[in-house]
């Protein structure tokens, strides 16, 4: 006797539900093994670095971090060899803030507000998505996610996320994010699109390595947002970065001391 439709059609959803239960149950202990590493290396990791950075359009720049703040200097504009006279306004920003502890404490609290917004979203990551293990090798595992229907997010820049789809790629021996990628799937908008909307196909690719043993940094960033907010401002953002020649910095390092090792790598 062949079913009704009504019938398949209800044991086709029970069979579909249960197995996107069944992935979620398999990738989300995965997710939040991965957060939790991230989080207890936001909490315990220390370290201060010296890297290059290299922008869209040749443009880079030494950039030495200490534990009193960070400052860079140009290497090359353009992909030529950076010029005397931009050295020297380099030099002479790098002087007024070594001298002023109110820049130093502007950019520390810009850096806290940034790391606090990381944690809350890190720790909303495994209810905003649905997610499914994609594949596995003996170092990595990839997974992919969707917005999950359920998830109520507290704040616009959780709503923005929460939208978005992608993959994830973990280090299987340190439990590491490696790779987040992700693309916004809808538009996402607030007053009806009055107040403001992050447009449809915006995205970002997050790259991380292990750049010295125990320790993770990101590596490459590319992100690429567009929209509106209250009515005429255009909402933009559009970044290409690439970060190497990672060596750490010796704990106690003065700001002074940061100028001397920014000198010494430039050619």
């Amino acid at each position: 006797m062949k079913l009704s439709t009504k019938l398949w059609g209800g044991m086709l959803c029970a069979m579909l539900c249960a197995s996107t239960q069944a992935w979620a149950q398999d990738a989300k202990p995965v997710v939040q093994q991965a957060v939790n590493a991230e989080l207890e290396a936001n909490r315990t990791d220390q370290s201060h670095w010296r890297y290059r950075r290299n922008e869209a359009g040749g443009t880079s720049f030494i950039i030495v971090e200490t534990e009193h703040g960070a400052i860079g200097r140009h290497v090359e504009e353009k992909g030529r060899p950076a010029s005397a006279a931009v050295l020297a306004t380099d030099d002479a920003h790098n002087q007024k803030f070594i001298h002023d502890p109110e820049m130093q404490k502007k950019q520390r609290a810009n850096g806290a507000q940034d790391d606090k917004s990381a944690v809350e979203l890190l720790n909303l990551m495994p209810q905003a998505f649905i997610w499914k293990v994609e594949s596995t090798t003996p170092e990595l595992t990839t997974l992919s996610f969707r917005p999950d229907p359920n998830f109520h997010p507290p704040d616009m820049e959780a709503r923005v996320m929460g939208a978005m789809s992608g993959t994830m790629v973990v280090d299987r021996a340190q439990h590491r994010i490696r790779t987040m990628r992700g693309r916004l799937e809808s538009d996402v908008t607030i007053g009806f699109g009055f107040l403001a909307r992050i447009k449809q196909g915006s995205v970002f690719d997050v790259e991380r390595r292990q750049v010295a043993p125990g320790y993770w940094e990101i590596t490459e960033t590319h992100v690429h947002i567009s929209g509106h907010a209250l009515f005429i401002k255009t909402i933009g953002q559009q970044e290409d970065e690439v970060k190497t020649e990672f060596t750490l910095v010796p704990l106690g390092t003065t700001l002074e001391q940061a100028v001397g090792l920014l000198k010494g790598t430039v050619k």
